[in-house]
């Protein structure tokens, strides 16, 4: 069996659908968990609790963390550690192996272009520093030998499903299917990864049935050549075949605004991922599993295919 920690979101639903490849059985975990196939086993859980955790993941040989808490610096300095800490007390007593799927607010801001796995860890915004050290709680417990884990990264992302928290879906594809103008943060000049939800979701599969792939961070299949905003914007709006128009929002704007729009109160500390180039590199997830990443553009259609027509 293979357990889901966090279904109810695209990568945990995504992975409810794929795992059955690998395994006769695949557990669902939330609080209110729902069946993506009909041979999906749920479990309710309040992930926080340990004891719930420990139950949750009995009989598990690989244990999926793919929890998105709500996007709140508050919520993930008292939330996270405390998650990460039960997932890996639960994984210890079953024997699971663990699987944490990540993401890059931890790198260095200066070394974004490119940014690979080795990509220095030197968070400078009050995010990072949480992600980076629930990371470290895993690699610490991985090093001692008490767990077998893997980490896997994913870029900023975008994907079929009308994802609520992906931010090219509410700032470009939802805007423009509206009739709006594109909004994107500081400059669309500077180029900009994102990750195709469907590949990272494969990608995070295979790595959690990969036993050699343990110990070790992993950067989910991710296209290259990224396109700059204005890119981005174009294609998105050719696509819909419409006009391109785009709202540029300066770090000026984020602070009026965030005073009635919580979410760009909680973005602005990572708008620095906007004012300079930031290149997502999976080549060694590409090469180990010769992974052809979803090309921008043929991404783009499905969305627009999937959610807008």
């Amino acid at each position: 069996m293979q357990t889901i920690l966090g279904s109810g979101g695209i990568i945990g639903r995504d992975l409810a659908r794929i795992l059955p490849e690998y395994t006769d059985k695949v557990r669902l975990v939330s609080r209110n968990p729902k069946k993506v196939i009909p041979s999906n086993d749920l479990f309710a859980a309040d992930l926080l609790n340990q004891d719930e955790m420990i139950s949750a993941t009995e009989a598990s040989e690989v244990v999926y963390l793919v929890v998105g808490l709500p996007y709140k610096t508050a919520v993930w300095r008292e939330q996270w550690p405390v998650l990460m800490r039960n997932t890996i007390a639960a994984c210890k007593i079953h024997g699971c192996k663990l699987v944490f799927f990540d993401n890059i607010y931890m790198y260095d801001r200066d070394h974004l272009c490119p940014m690979d796995e080795n990509t220095p860890i030197r968070p400078t915004s009050k995010k990072g520093a949480v992600r980076a050290e629930v990371a470290q709680m895993l690699v610490h417990a991985a090093d001692k030998g008490e767990i077998d884990a893997l980490i896997a990264r994913s870029a900023d992302f975008y994907g079929p499903g009308r994802q609520k928290n992906s931010v090219l879906t509410q700032t470009v594809f939802d805007r423009l299917s509206a009739g709006k103008s594109a909004q994107w943060l500081l400059s669309v000049d500077h180029k900009h990864s994102f990750t195709y939800t469907t590949d990272a979701s494969r990608g995070t599969a295979m790595l959690g049935n990969t036993s050699d792939a343990y110990g070790e961070v992993w950067h989910l299949p991710t296209a290259s050549d990224p396109m700059t905003g204005r890119q981005w914007i174009a294609a998105i709006a050719k696509e819909f075949d419409m006009e391109a128009r785009v709202q540029i929002m300066p770090k000026s704007l984020m602070t009026v605004m965030g005073l009635f729009v919580p979410a760009l109160r909680e973005l602005k500390e990572m708008a620095y991922q906007y004012d300079r180039d930031y290149d997502f590199v999976s080549d060694k997830f590409n090469e180990r599993f010769d992974f052809e990443p979803t090309p921008h553009l043929q991404g783009i259609k499905t969305v627009i295919d999937t959610d807008y027509r």
